[in-house]
């Protein structure tokens, strides 16, 4: 496994920015049955791993899955913003009442939202960028082969602007 040359230094550097990484990812391989959750444990590891090998800093806040198949319309599958609202609300509560458990809130029940006017969401496939537009924040589609750093630039002139 290898990670894309700059992804670690561009985390770390959004980190020292003051923002928080929440990696949001659907993997129906689970809920098909070709692996376990033991599986993918092991890979976001590893990812976490090689981040913090190419920088320090390059730590992941968060990592959320869905193993939902695409038939099975899941809210927490993208293009649903599912995970996008459970990882909002866990990080804002983590660090807000550390150490005690909330009520996650989705769709329409969920009326008390914080702004995401400066949130953003970086994707390699379309339902990413229809998750981050169904929530309410930024989508900026990189190349899959450059991943964050490819797109870096952007981030920063949408953080600056």
């Amino acid at each position: 496994m290898e990670t894309l040359v700059g992804s670690g230094k561009a985390i770390a550097i959004l980190r020292k920015m003051g923002f928080r990484i929440c990696v949001v990812t659907n993997q129906s391989p689970i809920g098909r049955g070709l692996w376990g959750h033991d599986v993918l444990t092991q890979i976001n590891d590893k990812l976490q791993e090689l981040l913090l090998e190419e920088d320090q800093g390059a730590e992941i806040d968060l990592i959320l899955y869905s193993p939902y198949a695409p038939s099975d319309d899941a809210w927490s599958r993208k293009p649903n913003p599912g995970m996008l609202e459970a990882g909002r609300q866990i990080i804002d509560n983590a660090h807000r009442f550390p150490g005690k458990s909330n009520i996650l809130l989705f769709g329409d029940d969920w009326t008390d939202r914080p702004s995401e006017s400066g949130s953003m969401l970086v994707g390699d496939r379309q339902s990413d960028i229809s998750a981050a537009e169904r929530f309410g924040v930024k989508g900026i589609l990189c190349d899959s082969e450059s991943g964050i750093s490819g797109v870096f630039e952007t981030i920063l002139d949408y953080v600056e602007g």
